[in-house]
């Protein structure tokens, strides 16, 4: 059996993914190391929760997670492991690979919000140095409308 790594953070986005992997003429053949990547807690709440509500909100959110996806793998027959992540993924990595050998690692967690502006943002640097050029001709006749008007309404008086 082939071993292949999948991180997973969040089971409605990666189940079309999932679904399409399990689908594959290789996936009976695999055995399927299903990673949960919790989400992280932010440093305010995690100075009001304790160190054991912590890992029972993970291991809960993990439980739900795995019980979503391991039937959609395990469909196709194919060995599923469940593993949370509690570390670093690189320690993790080198644990599992260590133990079920050399595996191909698939990334199914939904994309970051920072990497989804990060896109539009560098396509709107692209065309910035057009957007930023002035148009000459199109600033002078603003500018000598205007200052028409104020001639005209000084001269009024």
């Amino acid at each position: 059996m082939n071993p292949v790594i999948v991180y997973v953070d969040d089971a409605a986005y990666a189940q079309p993914m999932l679904e399409a992997l399990a689908g594959s003429s290789q996936s009976a053949s695999s055995h399927w190391l299903l990673v949960a990547c919790a989400p992280r807690m932010t440093h305010r709440v995690s100075k009001w929760v304790s160190h054991r509500a912590r890992e029972n909100w993970r291991g809960k959110w993990a439980d739900k997670l795995f019980s979503a996806l391991v039937p959609v793998m395990a469909a196709s027959g194919a060995k599923v492991t469940p593993v949370l992540a509690k570390g670093p993924l690189t320690e993790l990595i080198a644990e599992l690979q260590q133990e079920h050998g050399t595996a191909q690692i698939i990334d199914a967690r939904r994309p970051k919000q920072e990497a989804m502006q990060a896109a539009p943002a560098k396509q709107s640097a692209q065309a910035a140095p057009m957007g930023r050029r002035w148009n000459l001709p199109g600033t002078v006749a603003a500018i000598a409308a205007m200052m028409g008007f104020v001639i005209d309404d000084s001269l009024s008086f």
